[in-house]
């Protein structure tokens, strides 16, 4: 599938550094990187770290929950709001068009608004699979008693491979995107998600990213916290 060209991004030689990634936005980002990389590695070496595979997989929870919860309530670019678009808009983006006033590529443009869905979707689904699942030897997820056993049996199977092999497609395609932007398109968008910011025209509207917005953030965090907390006693 064609990608617009390069021409299309919104920068000019009067582009000014512009907060577009919150902080809590960007500290879920790398958090949730870091606990599905630690969830491979722990169910690879299965035994005893499977413990920690489930324990990975409660924090994924958290932070699942705690972004579905922020993108209706965080900054301007991480809201859902933003980056919603119509198939209209997805498909003059695809033919490198794009209409006066349309702000594309400042958030996640139509493209990565899609694999972020799909990312989203398959994620939740993992972790409710991992949560119900028995793989009938020695891992039973804390929910598991409230469903049938043949419903266990299969939420491991899909925990175990579609799902799984979605994921790292999903990730591969993540990555390939980074890379493309990079050397294709001369695009860094690996920074603006360690410091938050891009280089926009001016005016371009910022996310809000004031300490009451990451205090609002801590709220919901420690909202999300006591869910998984609630949820892990449910397998005692």
């Amino acid at each position: 599938m064609p990608l617009p060209p390069a021409a299309s991004a919104p920068q000019s030689a009067a582009a000014v550094p512009t907060r577009v990634w919150d902080l809590p936005t960007r500290l879920f980002h790398w958090l949730l990187a870091a606990s599905l990389v630690a969830s491979v590695v722990s169910a690879k070496i299965g035994g005893n770290a499977m413990v920690w595979h489930f324990r990975f997989g409660l924090f994924a929870l958290g932070l699942l929950t705690f972004r579905i919860l922020w993108g209706f309530v965080g900054g301007r670019w991480s809201r859902f709001a933003s980056f919603v678009y119509a198939p209209a808009t997805v498909l003059r983006y695809l033919r490198g068009h794009r209409r006066q006033g349309e702000l594309v590529e400042v958030g996640h443009s139509p493209i990565g608004a899609l694999s972020v869905f799909a990312l989203l979707a398959v994620l939740c689904v993992q972790v409710a699979t991992g949560l119900v699942s028995d793989d009938e030897i020695a891992s039973v997820g804390p929910l598991n008693r409230f469903v049938s056993t043949a419903t266990g049996i299969a939420a491991n199977g899909w925990h175990k491979t579609w799902g799984q092999w979605l994921i790292f497609a999903l990730v591969g395609l993540h990555v390939a995107a980074i890379l493309f932007y990079h050397f294709g398109r001369k695009t860094d968008l690996i920074g603006p998600m360690l410091h938050g910011d891009k280089a926009l025209p001016p005016g371009t509207p910022p996310s809000a990213d004031s300490g009451r917005q990451r205090l609002l953030a801590a709220v919901l965090a420690a909202a999300c916290v006591a869910l998984v907390w609630w949820v892990s006693g449910l397998g005692d």
